[in-house]
């Protein structure tokens, strides 16, 4: 059943990669019923059962509102719009003609994920242009009375990536460009947050100025796509900008020794179990199966842009 977070803002968890509370697809009930971000097509029926659940049809939804174009985030919007006819899809301009012609996201995507890039996002279907909205810094979309969302454009983790703001709760739906938050720790009381360096287009300035802005802007929630709220935005974006410090400096020390980005994942999650260990966290708690997916998929970037 989705979980309501704010007054008319609702989380769906996708399943993705059939993990409970990993990706979330929110749910703004207000006069423009609006999507943001689809997790990949396997995720599509949870998508649509969550909606069931909460008494809306597809032909209700008007806006699907994708922060970035990963797979994880966007590969499910075409396969979902094909059954929402009236919804158009809001992207950023350096995203759209991508979800247009899907290729390079494919090849991409089979790059890191390779033999099981088809049971984790196949089909990708590709998104007619005239069903596109494209959004850039500073435009505006009206979807209900005293809703009106701000997108910003914010690089970092990727280059066609913005944020939404939402004036309403305060807050701003942020994808992965200030990192991950895991919801399994959080139910045990730890407040966890790691950033996202994935490749291709990581770039530790500008995630470090996305950081800088969102503290700037004294937001009261972070709406994050891996996974839920956090209404300690401060803090958050603290933990975010410390190990950036250290993603960065151990990927250079491991470029410096020619290491692989597999040995560069292990040294992050030796760091990351000694922090966790602190907190009290056992050892075979299920968020590492987690973690170690982000780190080794966050080393590919890191050793990608450092080596550049």
């Amino acid at each position: 059943m989705p979980q309501q977070l704010r007054d008319r803002v609702f989380i769906i968890d996708d399943y993705d990669l059939n993990v409970e509370e990993r990706t979330g697809t929110y749910v703004l009930t207000e006069d423009e019923l609006t999507l943001i971000d689809t997790c990949a097509s396997p995720s599509v029926p949870f998508i649509k059962k969550g909606l069931e659940e909460m008494g809306f049809s597809l032909d209700q939804v008007k806006y699907i509102i994708v922060t970035h174009i990963h797979l994880d985030h966007a590969g499910g919007a075409g396969l979902l719009l094909q059954e929402c006819p009236n919804a158009k899809v809001v992207v950023h301009p350096k995203g759209a003609r991508h979800l247009a012609d899907p290729s390079r996201l494919i090849a991409g995507a089979k790059m890191v994920y390779g033999d099981k890039f088809e049971q984790l996002f196949d089909p990708i279907v590709p998104i007619p242009e005239e069903r596109m909205l494209v959004k850039t810094e500073g435009d505006h979309l009206d979807i209900g009375p005293g809703c009106r969302l701000e997108f910003w454009d914010t690089p970092g983790h990727a280059k066609h990536h913005f944020s939404i703001v939402h004036p309403p709760s305060n807050g701003i739906f942020a994808g992965d460009t200030v990192g991950i938050r895991y919801e399994q720790l959080a139910k045990d009381g730890i407040d966890f947050f790691l950033p996202s360096t994935s490749p291709n287009q990581f770039d530790p300035l500008a995630m470090q100025s996305a950081i800088e802005r969102f503290r700037s802007a004294g937001f009261a929630a972070i709406y994050y796509g891996h996974f839920s709220m956090s209404t300690i935005p401060e803090e958050a974006l603290v933990q975010v900008e410390q190990w950036l410090s250290i993603f960065v400096d151990e990927a250079k020390s491991a470029i410096a020794e020619g290491g692989s980005p597999a040995e560069l994942a292990d040294k992050l999650m030796k760091q990351v179990k000694i922090h966790l260990d602190a907190l009290g966290v056992p050892e075979n708690h299920k968020v590492y199966e987690i973690i170690q997916l982000d780190l080794e998929v966050s080393s590919m970037g890191l050793m990608d842009t450092l080596s550049k």
